[in-house]
């Protein structure tokens, strides 16, 4: 059996197999990956060397990671050091030199970032791919602080540092989720000083890795936990002071967005004043010590108490003075004469209506006066203008039969038949050509001055 070289993808050239196959041997191997089926698989040697020949083809490359785990061997000259993804947990075995560790300025230490140029290679027995390192050197302080420096502005272009973004802390929380070191100063530091400032405060602890390779997979975890439980009101990340590759952990992106995106108040207490990680900027608080975020999330009941009294006392100086006001107004009233007297302002009210009833009285018998002397007065003028006063002056209205009025003599003739209208009534006349007329004869005129006032007054309505 004769092997060729396969593709980068191992659908290339497979492995072929000469000669013909002898009576119920099994069918020769695929020649690519793509020719495999059921009846016919690769066994697992096959796909090991598969695999081992296409990375003994890849081109040595320049790979960053985090050192998790480093085995030194020195009288071997060859060490061995695991180095993890910074972001994922995914890690490679890396055997390195031992002249190469001596060669680096700072002695390499678990936690310690490290950019390694290296060859892949795929152990076919042990089906594991490793990187053979020929140069390592370590991530500096100036390159870490650059880069986090870049995420920061990124962050901060998407509005995650926000001020909108910050939510409130609750006044008194029912439930306190501390997310912190196993066995560590700082969750002693959170719970004493809460429960010194409120004694009946509850807590739901998360222990957790706060450094290393595992700390941002379980402060993730810890996080998610906390923020899904309805009775947790607000969550405190803490975590003692340390160097900024033991802080790092608190400015991962994955970890940074999580608490942004966190639906629970976070309060960040991470390192010390002069520690500003990622997460400090995502909180809705950030706290300079533990000790200050047990002071953030619950509060001091003996301030508490002090404020009740000082509120009990105001009220109570507030309602005295209330109550005061309101009986000085109340005797202000009552020592008013009317309250003490009320049939004295009916008195004043019972003489002022009489007076005006007696006015009214006065003012409505003028104008009765008024009116009935207007009153005769048109009943003289009527009188005055009355066809009927003329009459009774002794004229009358002579008609003929069909009611037309005699003006002159030659209206009518001789012997027609007229109706005669007087003052006391109408009669019936004839019309002759003689007039039985005889005028008196002539009277001495009268002095009108020397006339009764009588018949002066008579004579006077009878011209009106």
């Amino acid at each position: 059996m004769t092997q060729t070289t396969p593709d980068p993808d191992g659908a290339g050239e497979g492995a072929e197999v000469t000669g013909a196959p002898s009576a119920g041997a099994r069918p020769p191997l695929a020649a690519t990956a793509a020719q495999t089926t059921a009846e016919n698989p690769w066994p697992l040697r096959q796909l090991s060397v598969k695999v081992g020949e296409y990375v003994a083809r890849m081109s040595p490359l320049w790979v960053e990671g985090e050192i998790v785990q480093l085995n030194r061997r020195p009288g071997a000259g060859l060490s061995f050091m695991t180095l993890r993804d910074i972001d994922v947990d995914m890690s490679f075995s890396v055997p390195v030199r031992e002249h190469l560790l001596r060669a680096l300025p700072v002695e390499p230490v678990p936690g310690a970032r490290v950019v390694v140029h290296a060859k892949p290679s795929f152990w076919t027995k042990r089906g594991s791919l490793q990187l053979e390192a020929d140069d390592i050197r370590p991530v500096g302080l100036g390159e870490l602080l650059a880069r986090l420096e870049q995420l920061k502005r990124v962050l901060a272009a998407e509005g995650l540092f926000a001020a909108s973004r910050k939510k409130q802390l609750p006044f008194l929380p029912r439930v306190v989720g501390l997310i912190c070191g196993r066995e560590s100063a700082a969750e002693r530091d959170v719970v004493v000083n809460a429960r010194r400032r409120w004694p009946a405060v509850q807590f739901e602890i998360r222990e957790v890795a706060v450094q290393g390779t595992k700390a941002v997979r379980e402060v993730s975890a810890a996080l998610k936990e906390l923020d899904a439980r309805e009775d947790v009101d607000v969550i405190i990340i803490s975590r003692g002071g340390g160097s900024l590759e033991d802080l790092l952990p608190f400015s991962d992106e994955q970890l940074t967005r999580l608490v942004a995106g966190a639906g629970t108040p976070i309060v960040s207490a991470i390192g010390h004043e002069v520690d500003t990680p990622l997460i400090d900027l995502a909180a809705d608080v950030r706290a300079s010590t533990p000790t200050d975020a047990a002071k953030r999330v619950v509060p001091d009941i003996q301030a508490e108490l002090e404020q009740l009294d000082l509120g009990r006392t105001r009220l109570r100086a507030a309602i005295r003075a209330r109550i005061e006001r309101e009986q000085s107004g109340l005797d202000a009233m009552r020592s008013r004469p009317v309250l003490e007297n009320p049939s004295s302002i009916l008195a004043g009210r019972a003489d002022e209506i009489r007076s005006r009833i007696s006015l009214a009285r006065t003012l409505i018998g003028s104008r009765l006066d008024r009116a009935a002397d207007e009153v005769s007065h048109l009943g003289r003028q009527v009188r005055a203008l009355s066809p009927l006063a003329t009459l009774e002056r002794g004229y009358a209205v002579v008609q003929t039969a069909d009611g037309t009025i005699i003006r002159a003599p030659e209206q009518s003739e001789v012997g027609e038949a007229l109706s005669v209208r007087v003052a006391g009534g109408r009669f019936g006349a004839l019309h002759v050509d003689t007039d039985p007329y005889s005028p008196p004869a002539p009277q001495a005129p009268t002095d009108d001055r020397a006339r009764p006032e009588q018949d002066r007054t008579e004579n006077d309505e009878e011209t009106a």
